[in-house]
């Protein structure tokens, strides 16, 4: 379903990043693993790749660095191809604690770093989707950008700013063949999710109508559904993958 398509996932040495890498790869993409200091584990996901047939390179890049991403396009253009699907994924640490107690300089760090490391990821591919006439930018956003949960006042508006930075791409880009989509996981184990207490998992798995959590693979699935043509006519979408947890 996307052969001959090339792809950059950001944050992608891990979790719903890796589980993204391999899903698209296994379907024709040509994958750029991009990652900033899990050097070991996107070199790990390229050889899950290539073992499976299919193609793709690790590179590094800080996403929030302008001059770094635009130095993996370029890099990844000449391995690979032109970028013509991009999946913002990186997400930026964040302290976890109530607003009462946070420093701004750290829930600074992750707006800027969160809604930066999208900007500069657009830009670097935008021109090029442009010249063609098409293009595909799938965000990853999270269900606490509309439901936000205590302690995660930083994370939660740092992915507000990233919906309604997806919905202006969409209405802007749209012209010009590009589709902006957000997919946006409730909780989903992964090992950013590791310190967790396990009761509070099980009763989030309770909750939902689906009874259990998520998957890397479960969002995976879904970037995959807005990255291929059969999703051609659908953009500015907010899909939630949630269980039912999260209904819009």
């Amino acid at each position: 379903m996307l052969q001959d398509r090339v792809v950059v996932v950001t944050g992608a040495s891990r979790g719903i990043g890796a589980a993204t890498a391999k899903l698209l790869a296994a379907h024709g993409a040509a994958v750029v693993v991009n990652y900033h200091g899990s050097e070991a584990a996107a070199h790990q996901v390229v050889a899950a790749i290539e073992a499976a047939g299919g193609r793709a390179v690790a590179l590094r890049a800080d996403v929030r660095d302008r001059a770094q991403v635009e130095a993996m396009v370029k890099r990844a253009a000449g391995e690979l191809g032109p970028v013509d699907t991009l999946v913002l994924n990186a997400s930026i640490q964040f302290p976890i604690v109530p607003f009462v107690d946070y420093e701004w300089a750290d829930f600074e760090a992750k707006l800027v770093g969160e809604l930066g490391a999208a900007f500069h990821c657009v830009k670097a591919v935008v021109p090029g989707m442009i010249e063609r006439g098409s293009g595909c930018i799938i965000a990853v956003s999270s269900g606490l950008s509309r439901h936000p949960g205590p302690g995660f006042c930083a994370h939660s508006t740092a992915k507000s700013g990233l919906d309604a930075f997806a919905k202006s791409l969409a209405l802007e880009l749209g012209r010009h063949g590009i589709r902006v989509n957000v997919v946006a996981p409730g909780l989903t184990i992964t090992d950013a999710t590791a310190f967790m207490p396990e009761e509070h998992k099980q009763a989030m798995a309770r909750m939902t109508p689906l009874g259990r959590n998520a998957l890397p693979e479960d969002v995976a699935g879904v970037v995959l559904a807005m990255a291929v043509d059969a999703t051609a006519f659908v953009t500015g979408a907010y899909v939630p993958v949630s269980g039912g947890t999260l209904m819009p």
